[in-house]
C-alpha cells in the first residue's frame, strides 16, 4: 500500500496545443482547489513536444512548469513531464501521486479529489474514462458509433463499471509504483496502456472507474497516431463514405 499522497503532480503532454491548453490548465487549477486537497500540494508540468506555436509560453503564463523536448512522441513527452516533476519534488521521498491528462481535455472540479480518494484507500493506479466533446469535424453519426462501442458492456443498473479502457487523459498512479515498473515507455502511441499493463503484471492495485470522466476533444485530426482522434477520424470517414456522414447531423 502506498503512502497517502502529500503532493499531486499533473502531467500534460502537448504538441502545438496553444489553442486548447488554456482550458485544460484552468480546469486543473480548479480541481486543485477542491476542499479534499487541503494540505496537498499540486504541481503541474506541461511537456511541450516539438512545438511550433506558443504552447510553452501559454503554459508558463498560466503557471505551469514546462519541459521542452523534440521527440514527437507522446510516451517520451509524458515520461519527460513526470521526470521533471519528480526532480522538482526530489525531497518528497514518499506520498507523490501522478495524475495524467491531455492538452485538449477538460477535467471536472473533483478530478484530483476522486483520484486521491482512491489513493488514500490503498489503490496504486486509477484508470478513468472519457466523454467526447462536440467538434465541427466530428459528425453526429460518428459520435453515436463511438459511444455505442465505448459503452458496450456497461451495466444498465446504477453501480460501478470496471471498464476495459485506458486513457492518458484520465489516469493516476502512485509515484512509487510508477517508478517500480519503469514509468511511461517512449512509445508513439499506447504508452498509457503499456504502463497499466506493466502495473498489472507487477501486482499493483488498479481500480477502473467511470465515476469521474473527463471531457476530451472530439477533433478528428489527431496529434498522436492510433489515439482517440485517429479513431474518430476513421469513423467519420467510414460513415461519410457509406452515406451516413454530415448529412445525418440533426
Amino acid at each position: 500500500m502506498n503512502t497517502a499522497p502529500a503532493v499531486c503532480v499533473v502531467v500534460i503532454p502537448a504538441h502545438n496545443e496553444a489553442a486548447t491548453l488554456p482550458a485544460a490548465l484552468r480546469s486543473v487549477r480548479t480541481a486543485a482547489r477542491h476542499p479534499a486537497l487541503t494540505g496537498v500540494g499540486v504541481l503541474t508540468v506541461v511537456a511541450a513536444d516539438d512545438c511550433g506555436d506558443d504552447t510553452a509560453a501559454v503554459a508558463r503564463a498560466l503557471g505551469a512548469h514546462v519541459v521542452e523536448i523534440l521527440r514527437r512522441n507522446v510516451g517520451a513527452a509524458r515520461a519527460a513531464g513526470v521526470a521533471r516533476a519528480l526532480d522538482l519534488l526530489r525531497h518528497h521521498r514518499d506520498g507523490v501521486w501522478i495524475a495524467s491528462t491531455d492538452a485538449d481535455t477538460v477535467v471536472p472540479s473533483h478530478w484530483l479529489a476522486h483520484q486521491l480518494h482512491h489513493a488514500r484507500g490503498g489503490w496504486d493506479c486509477v484508470v478513468g474514462t472519457v466523454r467526447v466533446a462536440p467538434h465541427p469535424s466530428l459528425t453526429a453519426a460518428a459520435a453515436v458509433r463511438h459511444d455505442s462501442r465505448y459503452f458496450a458492456g456497461r451495466p444498465s443498473a446504477a453501480g460501478g463499471w470496471s471498464h476495459p479502457h485506458v486513457h492518458g487523459a484520465n489516469l493516476g498512479v502512485a509515484a512509487a509504483s510508477y517508478q517500480r515498473v519503469g514509468g511511461f515507455p517512449e512509445l508513439r502511441h499506447s504508452e498509457d496502456r503499456a504502463l497499466v499493463a506493466a502495473l498489472e503484471r507487477a501486482g499493483h492495485r488498479i481500480v477502473r472507474t467511470d465515476q469521474c470522466p473527463v471531457l476530451t476533444s472530439g477533433r478528428t485530426t489527431p496529434r498522436a497516431p492510433y489515439g482517440l482522434g485517429a479513431l474518430l477520424g476513421s469513423m467519420t470517414r467510414d460513415l461519410s463514405g457509406s452515406g451516413h456522414g454530415r448529412g445525418d447531423r440533426p
